[in-house]
């Protein structure tokens, strides 16, 4: 127990010497120095504003959007799909796992026991400092609910600006009506009951193999839902992607989710899912963590800015956590627990 004790110390001691080391400017500094995007023009309107639920979407056109190279790192075979099949060393067993995986999928398919299930949403959206106001509806006089964002607060050198996620939507103060959208999928509905038959027939590879096969079909959901985000948006009728282009990320936009580098914040699940009424709506609930279940499930944002890029905040300030938490009415101890992967400091300190 003592050399546990020994070792967590200079855990401790180590972490807080690399956030000693790291320049932090103040939040106040870093919001001068923001993304400064050119709001001349007027954003794109999409072609619906609320709500549309889709209730059973069919696996078959999802398979087409798998994105297999996550499939292989899960089981710790790393290299790119399908280049890993001539890898010398995984290679061999990297093939023998995709064939039972594609053995696997057409019966997933044929049988039609997992369901797939999917909102998307478009809001009247401006960006008000960090945070991201959300409008009843496109006359913008009431506001219905609200992002809370954070920003990078690390002085940098290398003329990049300090971003946030409020960065890519237009101001207030632009006079500009701008959009934000939401979305939440899953695959993941009858995969436990299946996985449990399967265990019980003491077939835990194929139990473990269909979890898999699950999360890469609401990945594939994700990818397929964020292109008919974008032809709704208008910018994505003429793009023209291939499944590469898009595993590749070559099309205009992001989609970060809450507990990413770029909103780390997991509870910013909690509001989403009640724009999106995700438990009704798809059958998505938040546990008391904020994990999704069912567990293959995948959420987040849509940015449609030309210059949204994904990035990561990083460290924070306890300027920027002080204001975070009175902008969410949220006691700083309960932010400070959320995000303290995330903390330059010592809370306790």
């Amino acid at each position: 127990m003592s050399q546990v004790r020994t070792d967590q110390e200079k855990s401790r001691k180590d972490y807080e010497t690399r956030r000693a080391g790291q320049k932090l400017l103040s939040i106040a500094e870093a919001r001068k120095r923001s993304a400064k995007l050119d709001w001349t023009k007027d954003p794109e309107k999409p072609e619906f504003l609320g709500v549309k639920v889709y209730e059973d979407y069919p696996l078959e056109d999802l398979a087409a959007y798998i994105d297999w190279s996550p499939f292989f790192h899960a089981w710790e075979l790393r290299g790119r799909f399908p280049k890993i099949f001539d890898d010398p060393f995984v290679g061999t067993e990297a093939k023998k796992l995709y064939e039972d995986a594609q053995v696997l999928l057409k019966k997933i398919l044929k049988e039609k026991r997992i369901r797939a299930r999917g909102v998307m949403a478009f809001f009247p959206a401006n960006a008000e400092g960090d945070d991201i106001l959300l409008y009843e509806d496109d006359n913008r006089e009431k506001v219905s609910a609200r992002v809370h964002g954070l920003r990078q607060q690390m002085a940098r050198s290398d003329g990049e600006p300090n971003r946030g996620l409020a960065d890519f939507v237009a101001p207030v103060s632009s006079g500009k009506k701008d959009y934000l959208g939401a979305f939440a999928v899953t695959a993941g509905h009858g995969v436990e009951e299946w996985a449990k038959e399967l265990e019980k027939g003491n077939d835990d590879y194929q139990a473990i193999l269909l979890k898999a096969l699950a999360d890469r079909c609401a990945e594939a959901f994700a990818e397929r839902m964020h292109e008919m985000a974008r032809q709704a948006w208008g910018f994505g009728k003429k793009e023209g992607l291939s499944k590469e282009d898009l595993i590749d990320e070559k099309y205009r936009g992001i989609r970060p989710a809450a507990g990413y580098p770029a909103c780390p914040d997991h509870t910013e699940k909690r509001g989403l899912m009640v724009l999106l009424d995700g438990e009704k709506n798809v059958g998505i609930r938040l546990t008391e963590n904020c994990a999704m279940m069912p567990a293959s499930s995948v959420s987040g944002l849509y940015f449609g800015h030309p210059e949204a890029r994904y990035f990561a905040v990083g460290p924070l300030g306890k300027d920027q956590v002080q204001d975070y938490a009175e902008r969410k009415g949220v006691p700083l101890p309960e932010v400070e627990r959320w995000l303290r992967p995330n903390l330059a400091y010592n809370p306790k300190g």
